[in-house]
């Protein structure tokens, strides 16, 4: 049975097939072309035939997202199937399960290198979103890191003497750097590379949210991740649904003028970090 017989739909490009990445895919993908990215082909198998199960039109590709060749050609798989106007890079490393020169090469750099890839191919009108994290907003930068984060060429970046000796202090650290290069390789990508093609990008950065893999930090580091929700505003975990939300929002017509900024969704997890309600030595 044929399910959609339209032509010349749009594509989405999500890199990093998990709960969170899918639940936006399901939230704007009707009527379009899903292309799901991941290091794991069982898992690219999973999600896809529960996509293609739900009526969506998918795709899947085997990625590294660490190898600039195949994040390169994963962009190239994507642009040959139609017009690439959404691409969601959810790929990560956990800090508690992570050494911190993995997380600054996953996190920092390879999603550098994937904002700098779908620049290339996104199309004018389109979007981007990367996922970042509350831990990007835990940790004062000065100025000059900042600027060195913004606008270091990405083959470049690992070579900073700030991520070779301070960001390399534990997982921690390295994830909370990781986490603002974000914020600030798209701002700097949203008023060139991205804008130069018509097209916005942002960031936005989940607190606590319950997915299948959060399990290993809540069990690593339960203690930590109970003190930020008890100190929460909301006093509660965050799903990937309600992320979801936001991530479609940013994604969609409605936020045309919102480009180059990262949106927190953290319940206030920072606020009350800021408050002085809660420490990070709780």
């Amino acid at each position: 049975m044929i399910f959609d017989r339209n032509e010349n739909k749009p594509v989405i490009a999500l890199l990093g097939a998990g709960a969170m990445g899918t639940a936006i895919v399901r939230r704007i993908a009707a009527g379009k072309q899903v292309l799901l990215g991941d290091v794991s082909q069982d898992g690219l198998q999973r999600v896809a035939h529960d996509l293609a199960a739900s009526g969506y039109d998918v795709h899947t590709q085997q990625v590294d997202a660490l190898d600039r060749e195949s994040v390169q050609a994963f962009a190239a798989h994507a642009a040959e199937l139609g017009e690439v106007r959404y691409f969601i890079d959810t790929a990560g490393a956990s800090p508690n399960q992570s050494s911190p020169e993995h997380i600054v090469a996953l996190d920092l750099v390879a999603t550098a290198m994937a904002i700098d890839v779908f620049g290339g191919v996104i199309s004018a009108g389109g979007a981007g979103l990367i996922i970042s994290s509350q831990a990007g907003h835990m940790m004062r930068l000065s100025d000059e890191t900042e600027q060195e984060l913004a606008r270091t060429p990405t083959e470049e970046l690992a070579g900073l003497e700030f991520l070779k000796k301070d960001a390399l202090v534990s997982s921690g650290v390295a994830y909370m750097v990781s986490k603002r290069a974000n914020h600030l390789r798209v701002r700097t990508a949203a008023a060139t590379t991205w804008g130069d093609r018509g097209a916005r990008i942002n960031t936005i950065s989940p607190g606590v949210v319950v997915t299948p893999l959060a399990y290993d930090e809540f069990n690593a580091a339960g203690e930590g991740y109970q003190a930020m929700i008890d100190a929460s505003p909301v006093r509660r975990v965050g799903t990937p649904d309600e992320i979801a939300a936001v991530a479609a929002f940013l994604l969609g017509e409605q936020a045309a003028f919102i480009t180059g900024t990262d949106l927190l969704i953290d319940g206030g997890v920072i606020a009350a970090l800021n408050s002085g309600r809660f420490s990070l030595g709780h």
